[in-house]
């Protein structure tokens, strides 16, 4: 049974859900905008889950028939609508399981309440679509958008809407969530408080796989051998990363740590403040040999790879490129 005790962070807009609740101030329409892993669907159900529950609190009660409904995923009026693939949400999904279903009154509870995941792939046709029931909902409607990156979507859209964003969790929070309750051991709850970059369910995600620590030892053994590579082997290397090319933001940002260490080691000297602890003496070498301007551009060359591969450029083009500049700085 959920409840908002169990997330961690996000106090202001936990405690914006339980003022609109409590002083009946509900929007119709809310955009939860945040990185994969941040909360945003546990966030948008916890919310669906008190609009619906039978005691009328500032939060689910876990124990009426709604609460245990919803649980179950079987919850008459929390319809959940989103891709069939992370590609687009197209107008036949959001005609089907919003548009033509909105009109008919919830079944048992107050609300009727839609929560629709990655928002932002919904086509410009299925925005357009969707306004129209934005603009005039029935009285009853509650609509949910959870998106990764809400700038995609119309402006006639996000100005109808109550605007969430999910900022990042602190690392002390984290790093005691992964230790108490997934029982992670210290220095790898340290190695994926640092990697997660303020997202807790990715930490989480990273806690668990088994994969990251394989794309983890792959990324080290380039960084430790790039300088000395031939052409040839970095694209041998292209090749090969290609194997985790939809964990390939994870594989930037062992990158990014790495290069993280190397700049505050040579700037401080202070082995403390190093994620990669075991590798000390590499990125002692790394931090000799590169210059601040030379690490700047390699951060900055990571920046445009992802921005690259977010704008759908060849991925083994975007990849060389990167290698590249590594190679180079």
């Amino acid at each position: 049974m959920g409840s908002f005790k169990d997330v961690i962070g996000h106090k202001n807009i936990i405690g914006y859900i339980k003022n609109a609740v409590q002083e009946d101030k509900v929007s119709h329409a809310y955009i939860l905008n945040g990185a994969r892993g941040s909360g945003k669907k546990m966030l948008a159900v916890l919310f669906a889950e008190t609009l619906l529950c039978e005691a009328d609190g500032p939060e689910p009660c876990n124990k009426c028939h709604s609460c245990r409904q919803i649980d179950s995923g079987n919850h008459p009026d929390l319809i959940h609508a989103g891709p069939a693939s992370l590609e687009t949400i197209g107008v036949d999904v959001i005609r089907t399981k919003v548009n033509n279903d909105i009109m008919i009154k919830p079944y048992q509870g107050p609300y009727k309440i839609y929560i629709i995941d990655h928002a932002d792939l919904m086509t410009e046709e299925a925005q357009n679509s969707l306004l129209k029931t934005i603009e005039e909902p029935p009285e009853y409607a509650v609509i949910f958008l959870l998106t990764e990156n809400c700038e995609k979507l119309l402006p006639t859209i996000t100005s109808r809407c109550v605007m969430l964003k999910l900022r990042n969790i602190k690392d002390t929070l984290i790093k005691k969530y992964l230790m108490e309750k997934l029982e992670v051991p210290d220095y790898k709850a340290d190695m994926c408080t640092a990697f997660a970059q303020g997202n807790i369910g990715r930490a989480v995600l990273l806690a668990k796989s088994e994969k990251f620590n394989e794309i983890r030892e792959e990324a080290v053994n380039l960084l430790k051998n790039i300088r000395e590579m031939e052409f040839s082997a970095l694209l041998e290397a292209v090749r090969h990363i290609h194997v985790y090319k939809l964990e390939v933001e994870d594989y930037f940002d062992i990158i990014m740590i790495w290069y993280r260490d190397v700049l505050m080691y040579k700037a401080t000297r202070d082995v403390d403040k190093i994620v990669f602890k075991e590798l000390i003496p590499e990125i002692k070498e790394r931090a000799k040999k590169s210059s601040y301007e030379g690490i700047e551009l390699v951060l900055d060359g990571l920046d445009k790879a992802k921005a690259r591969l977010r704008a759908n450029v060849n991925f083994t083009l975007v990849m060389e490129l990167l290698f590249l500049t590594i190679k180079e700085n």
